[in-house]
């Protein structure tokens, strides 16, 4: 098998094991907080304490992760990936030891400091795939990604009823440190040190001014914000939206995460098919009909008069939401400088917990204000307006500099 094959192989596994591991705790957080080690009691509180604990990682991360991809392109991605992965593998454990919600939120908020395996990833795999599989790669990853993004929330409820609470961060712990050891010994990255070293050692700040004059990445991160806000901003309302069309029914929980997650089911399954095909009729086509095809199913979800055209439109507009990532971090290698790959992946990852942090904030502000059904016309028209900013920057200019190239 070709090194770079290995590599995807390993680090797809790696993807799955830190997404399914950050959101395992979904399901029974609350619960948690309420067992004998913790003890809350008031609801008030435990709901409280349940959704600063879980923004807590990406609060940390968001600010973070620039620092991290500034290392990375020094000192080089494996080091990076190998220092997010086994950090983060033990402080999963310690949280199985925590006995106040305290301890949690500051393990959590450790967690999203130290991590960064996602953008060390993505940048291995750019510097080390033929570019005319790039967009494959790329979409093989992000499957990964979202399969423990899916599956997490599934297997942490299971093992809940099975094992108890705490069994559950030992045993996510110990996942995390065998990928990270499988990382260790099989993937393998062309980093020349003294290369690096040579380069101008600019601030967190003054990196992000040289990557910013790049008009395309501002408008590739608006991209990944945009995604992630449409994706996580409506699904503290799916409970409300799902009832209002379905009546009240017993299984209504099954319901909303049935909806809320399907998406996600068939974003996993579209990103490598998306990914190939990027690889034949290039990435900013793939990206453009993407970006218009999700803001295009936002507008029947906002109008479904049934649960199951809801469930419909999302498995579609899933599809569209596959073809984003894989040709947005193709693209983030294509545009950024030579030696700063791993900061514009940084960045990037910035993007999609900044999203995860303001989507439901403001999702639940929109909604106050227009109704659940506003929030995804709402989406709709940003996922547009993106689109229109996507083909100036990308689209016209490339062919500005083609025709250029041509006299």
């Amino acid at each position: 098998m070709e090194q770079w094959k290995k590599n995807l192989a390993v680090l797809w596994f790696g993807q799955f094991l830190v997404m399914g591991g950050m959101t395992m705790i979904i399901p029974f957080l609350s619960l948690y907080l309420q067992s004998e080690r913790i003890g809350l009691t008031n609801k008030h509180e435990i709901a409280t304490w349940a959704g600063v604990i879980f923004a807590g990682n990406f609060v940390t991360a968001f600010l973070f992760q620039p620092l991290w991809g500034k290392l990375s392109d020094r000192y080089g991605r494996k080091m990076m990936l190998l220092r997010s992965g086994f950090g983060m593998a033990i402080v999963m454990i310690l949280m199985g030891f925590a006995t106040s919600p305290w301890h949690l939120l500051l393990l959590r908020m450790v967690n999203g400091t130290i991590s960064g395996f996602n953008p060390a990833a993505v940048s291995l795999i750019s510097v080390s795939t033929p570019k005319e599989r790039m967009g494959f790669a790329m979409g093989t990853l992000q499957s990964g990604g979202i399969a423990g993004s899916i599956l997490g929330p599934f297997m942490g409820g299971l093992l809940a009823d099975a094992v108890g609470y705490r069994p559950i961060f030992y045993l996510t712990g110990s996942l995390l440190f065998l990928a990270s050891l499988l990382a260790y010994f099989i993937v393998r990255e062309s980093f020349n040190r003294q290369e690096a070293a040579a380069r101008p050692n600019l601030s967190v700040i003054d990196g992000f001014r040289q990557l910013s004059r790049v008009p395309q990445l501002m408008s590739l991160f608006a991209v990944t914000f945009l995604l992630q806000f449409a994706i996580i901003g409506p699904m503290p309302l799916m409970p409300l939206y799902v009832q209002d069309l379905h009546g009240t029914v017993v299984n209504l929980a099954f319901w909303a995460g049935f909806v809320g997650s399907a998406a996600g089911l068939s974003n996993m399954v579209a990103a490598p098919l998306l990914g190939r095909l990027s690889d034949r009729i290039g990435q900013e086509r793939i990206l453009g009909i993407s970006l218009i095809g999700a803001a295009m199913m936002f507008i029947p979800q906002a109008f479904a008069d049934s649960v199951w055209q809801l469930l419909l439109f999302r498995l579609l507009q899933g599809c569209f939401l596959g073809g984003l990532i894989p040709s947005v971090n193709s693209l983030v290698r294509r545009f950024t400088p030579d030696g700063m790959e791993s900061r514009a992946f940084s960045i990037n990852s910035s993007m999609l917990s900044l999203g995860n942090m303001i989507g439901p904030i403001v999702g639940g502000f929109i909604s106050g204000w227009t109704g659940i059904r506003g929030v995804f016309l709402i989406s709709s028209a940003l996922f547009v307006i993106n689109a229109v900013w996507v083909r100036q920057t990308l689209v016209s200019k490339r062919a500005a500099s083609g025709g250029a190239e041509q006299e």
